[in-house]
C-alpha cells in the first residue's frame, strides 16, 4: 500500500515535542512492514529552518522523506512548494494521512484531497480538543471552523490516539467515522540501573508550554515541606521560561527546581530512569508519549485528568492521578511521597505491561487495517 504522511513538521525538528516523534515512529514501523510510505513535511525548527535540501528526496529509516520551504513560520507553516507537490501527486497514493490541525498544510492539505477525490485519513494530534479551540485565537479557530472546517473534517477518517481524544473530537464533529489506536513508541531497550536519589526528585520532561500545567505544579511544590528536587527537562519560549522561573522565585522554590534543558533520546531515558517520579500536569493532552517512556524506564508517574493516558494509568495502577488543580497535585505528591512500597512495585511491573500494550509490532497490524478500512471505504 502507497501512504502519504503529511505534516507540518518532521524529524529532526524535535523542538516541537511528542507528535514528531510519534509521527516517526509510525512511519518507520509501517515502512519496516512493508508499506510504501512517503512524508511530505515543511523545513519547520521552530524559528528557524532545519538543513535540508528543500525539494529533494531523502531516506530516512525505510521511509521516503521530502522537506517543502516553508514561507510563513509558526503556526501556520505556510508552503506553497508543498501544495503544489501534494495537488500534483496525490493521487499516485492510496490513502493521504494528515497528522495536526490548525495549519495550512493540513487545512489546505485535506481540501485539496477532497477536491482530487483521495481517500484521507486525519490525526488532529490534541489540536481539536476544548482547550485548544478556547485558547489562543479562539475566535479565529471558531470562524474558520463554522466556514470550512466542518466540511472538510467530514470527508476524513478520524484516527484518534486515546479514547480521550475521540469523544473530544466528536463533541465537536458529531458521527465522525474513526478508531482510536494507540501511539507508536519506538522504545529501547532499557537496562534498570536507579541509584538512591539524596533527595525524593521529581522529573517534568516534556515541550514547555503554558498548557502543560507546570505553574499548578510549582504552586502545589510550595505547599509541601518535605525535601524534594523537581527537574525540568525540555525547551519552550523564552519569555515563557523567564516567566516560570519569575513564579518559582516569588513562591520560594527556585532552590528546588534544576533546569536540565533539552535531552535528545539517549539522554532522556537516563533522567526518566533515575527519578524517583515522573509528572506530567497537563490541562490537556492528547496521548502522552512520554508517559508511556517513564514506566517504559521503571519510574512511577503523577498525571492529571487531561492526559489522555490517565485512564491507563489508573486502571492499571501504575500511578497517581489528580485533577489540574494545585491542591490536587498535592495531595497526589504527598501521597507519592510516602507511599514507598507502591512506587517499587510500579517499577516491578510497568515495563512489562508497556510492552503488552504498546509494542510496535502489536500496534502496526492495527494501522495497517485501519488504512485497509480506509481505502475500501467500510
Amino acid at each position: 500500500m502507497k501512504i502519504l504522511h503529511l505534516v507540518p513538521s518532521y524529524k529532526p525538528a524535535y523542538v516541537y515535542g511528542g507528535p514528531v516523534e510519534s509521527i516517526a515512529g509510525l512511519c518507520e514501523t509501517l515502512a519496516a512492514a512493508g508499506e510504501d510510505v512517503t512524508v511530505y513535511a515543511t523545513t519547520a525548527n521552530g524559528n528557524t529552518a532545519l538543513e535540508v535540501e528543500p525539494g529533494k528526496l531523502y531516506m530516512i529509516e525505510g521511509v521516503k522523506v521530502i522537506y517543502f520551504k516553508r514561507q510563513t513560520k509558526d503556526p501556520l507553516h505556510l508552503s506553497f512548494g508543498l501544495l503544489k507537490s501534494l495537488y500534483k501527486h496525490c493521487r499516485e497514493f492510496d490513502v493521504v494521512h494528515i497528522h495536526s490541525w490548525w495549519n495550512i498544510p493540513a487545512m489546505a492539505g485535506l481540501f485539496i484531497c477532497k477536491k482530487r477525490k483521495v481517500k484521507t485519513l486525519l490525526s488532529p494530534r490534541g489540536m481539536l480538543s476544548s482547550y485548544i479551540i478556547n485558547h489562543s485565537n479562539s475566535r479565529v479557530k471558531r470562524l474558520a471552523h463554522q466556514l470550512i472546517g466542518k466540511s472538510l473534517l467530514r470527508y476524513s477518517y478520524l484516527h484518534a490516539t486515546a479514547a480521550m481524544e475521540m469523544e473530544a473530537c466528536r463533541r465537536i464533529m458529531p458521527g465522525w467515522q474513526g478508531k482510536t489506536l494507540s501511539n507508536i513508541s519506538k522504545l529501547p531497550p532499557v537496562e534498570m540501573v536507579k541509584q538512591p536519589n539524596p533527595v525524593f526528585t521529581l522529573v517534568f520532561l516534556s515541550r514547555i508550554h503554558p498548557k502543560k500545567g507546570l505553574e499548578l505544579l510549582f504552586e502545589a511544590i510550595a505547599g509541601i515541606n518535605k525535601p524534594l528536587c523537581l527537574q525540568i527537562a525540555g525547551s519552550g519560549e523564552n519569555a515563557y521560561i523567564s516567566r516560570l522561573v519569575k513564579k518559582a522565585e516569588r513562591l520560594g522554590i527556585a532552590n528546588k527546581i534544576q533546569w536540565l534543558g533539552w535531552k535528545g533520546r539517549e539522554e532522556k531515558f537516563e533522567v526518566l530512569m533515575q527519578a524517583s517520579l515522573f509528572v506530567l500536569p497537563s490541562y490537556d493532552e492528547n496521548f502522552g508519549n512520554v508517559v508511556v517512556e517513564a514506566l517504559h524506564a521503571g519510574t512511577p508517574v503523577l498525571v492529571t485528568e487531561g492526559v489522555a493516558l490517565s485512564a491507563f494509568v489508573h486502571e492499571y495502577g501504575l500511578g497517581w492521578v489528580c485533577r489540574p488543580e494545585p491542591a490536587s497535585i498535592q495531595a497526589a505528591l504527598m501521597d507519592a511521597m510516602q507511599d514507598e512500597a507502591r512506587r517499587s512495585a510500579i517499577r516491578f511491573i510497568a515495563p512489562s505491561l508497556i510492552q503488552q500494550y504498546f509494542s510496535p509490532c502489536r500496534l502496526v497490524k492495527q494501522y495497517r487495517e485501519m488504512y485497509r478500512e480506509v481505502v475500501s471505504g467500510e
